[in-house]
């Protein structure tokens, strides 16, 4: 499979202009045929929100809790849509989290937010493909590329942070290879949702991303 590079226009392009929230990667299954698929990002809209409940919801217990998941601490399907819906109505500089919605050819297959944001300093990052079909295609690579300058340029972040459970190497691995500096492994409990775990914290600076343009 050929991914085609996000190029540096288009990294340009978003910095300039905060409403441009979708664009495309190209891939290409180099067999007897051609598939294309699309891959691209977007706010979280209304519609988003029974969807990205489900994925709470209805996944696996086992997948969560290999996330670092307590699920003891699960919250109900009212509580989920009131605590999504609140960030359709906050401006940039009020959102306690902010959520981009992942899609393959149109459709919502995952989503990646921030949270704990201090605007125009700095936030955390989480990754989430929600379908089995999307994972391990190297989709989650290309997703995180595309929303990190969204991040960056609509909370006016200057660092990005990612501190995903240790003993998960999925999330690792796509930090890496999307530039993310490593810096340390420490034990805490990282969110309101997760038990304590061994964690690796992972930065993006601003102007480390920038240079790279």
């Amino acid at each position: 499979m050929i991914v085609l590079p996000l190029c540096n226009k288009h990294f340009n392009s978003i910095m300039r202009n905060a409403s441009c929230l979708q664009y495309a990667f190209f891939m290409n299954n180099v067999m007897n045929t051609t598939e294309e698929l699309v891959l691209s990002v977007r706010e979280l809209s209304a519609g988003d929100i029974p969807l990205l409940t489900d994925y709470w919801l209805n996944s696996n217990p086992g997948f969560l809790s290999g996330m670092g998941v307590d699920l003891s601490k699960m919250p109900s399907r009212s509580d989920w849509h009131s605590m999504l819906e609140e960030q359709l109505h906050q401006s940039y500089a009020e959102k306690k989290s902010y959520c981009l919605i992942w899609l393959v050819n149109g459709e919502p297959v995952g989503h990646s937010n921030v949270n704990k944001i201090i605007f125009g300093q700095e936030a955390y990052m989480h990754l989430h493909l929600w379908t089995p079909d999307a994972r391990q295609k190297g989709h989650g690579l290309n997703f995180v590329k595309m929303g990190i300058p969204l991040f960056f340029k609509n909370l006016e972040l200057k660092t990005l942070y990612c501190e995903p459970y240790a003993l998960n190497p999925a999330p690792n691995r796509i930090l890496e290879k999307a530039g993310f500096q490593f810096l340390r492994t420490y034990t805490t409990i990282p969110g309101w949702l997760n038990f304590e775990q061994p964690v690796k914290l992972w930065s993006l600076s601003r102007e480390e991303f920038e240079s790279r343009k």
